[in-house]
């Protein structure tokens, strides 16, 4: 048996963890384009993601306390002590699997569905706030790939109309310069916004265990938090630069630009509001409507209806290992 202590140290050690395969695995969305366009070599994308991902952990916790009372009623699973830990096995699985494969997936949804899975196998549905559900993660899943592809859309052909009279080698020479400051803000965006989520679970597990009161981010979570999605950032995710620089549309430095600006628009408005995005799925999104704005045909329609796929199946795939994780560790520690 473990000591309750020493369960809650496990479970703060598996959320770092998570937060490190969530930088490995999410790291290519921000330098994927910057990578693939070559304006960047890699070594200087990842650290400039890395920095960035670390500074934009502490810019907000709206995101943070969705995660740690907005998902599930606090007094349902109260006394749950193994609850987080569930949730954070059934993410962590499904984004192992998915980083073996390269398939780019949604770090952010696998933890969702890790906590909804894990709430539901303790609590049953009455454990579940359906309303935080439908406005802080259904409707932003949908939401967000239209909004990346939009803006994605408008920002290429906003480019193409200002940049009409200019010969193409001098615009791509100005957008070589100017995609590294889209590439940041990016950065920055999915940090403000993918940090959190981790804060929110070590939080929402500092309540199970009676060590807080109310869903307020202790500093020491936010800076842990922060350096673990760091490291995990600083190695990359080289099969997933991959598919979102190579397969999905032949990407130039403007349109790099185009999709990153979009996507670190639509990312830091939903931080704002303390919506979980997928900031795969909005610069996935966002490069489908940059390649969509040149002709349709320039898009490999193929590669969408498989991201497609995978995003789907996140929710519920991680949902059921975490309702599996915590059937398995309720019969170690019935807690």
């Amino acid at each position: 048996m473990f000591e309750v202590p020493l369960l809650l140290v496990l479970i703060v050690i598996t959320a770092l963890i998570f937060d490190f395969t969530n930088g490995a695995h999410d790291c290519a969305n921000a330098i994927a384009t910057v990578v693939s366009t070559k304006v960047a070599t890699p070594r200087m994308a990842v650290t400039m993601a890395a920095i960035l991902n670390l500074l934009g952990a502490f810019l907000g916790t709206e995101v943070a306390k969705t995660l740690g009372g907005g998902l599930v009623y606090p007094a349902m699973v109260e006394g749950s002590q193994i609850l987080v830990f569930a949730a954070l096995v059934g993410a962590i699985v499904w984004n192992l699997l998915t980083w073996y494969l390269g398939i780019p997936s949604s770090s952010s949804h696998a933890l969702i569905g890790g906590l909804l899975g894990s709430a539901w196998a303790h609590a049953g549905f009455e454990a579940i706030n359906f309303s935080g559900v439908v406005t802080k993660v259904v409707l932003p899943f949908i939401g967000s790939p239209l909004a990346g592809f939009c803006a994605g859309f408008v920002a290429m052909f906003l480019i193409y109309w200002i940049c009409a009279r200019f010969r193409r080698p001098r615009v791509n020479a100005w957008f070589r310069r100017m995609q590294l400051v889209s590439a940041g803000f990016m950065a920055l965006s999915h940090g403000l916004n993918d940090a959190q989520k981790t804060m929110g679970v070590i939080t929402l597990a500092l309540l199970l265990f009676g060590y807080l009161d109310t869903v307020e981010i202790p500093l020491w979570v936010k800076l842990v938090c922060a350096l673990a999605m760091c490291m995990g950032t600083a190695i990359g995710g080289w099969k997933i630069v991959k598919t979102m620089g190579h397969r999905i549309f032949k990407l130039e430095p403007v349109h790099g630009f185009a999709a990153e600006t979009a996507t670190g628009c639509v990312i830091t408005c939903a931080s704002m509001i303390g919506a979980p995005v997928s900031t795969t799925h909005t610069v996935s999104a966002a490069i489908f409507g940059v390649g969509s704005s040149k002709r349709l045909s320039a898009v490999r329609w193929g590669v969408a209806g498989q991201l497609v796929v995978a995003w789907v199946l996140t929710l519920p795939c991680a949902g059921i290992v975490g309702a599996l994780a915590y059937k398995i560790l309720h019969m170690i520690w019935p807690g």
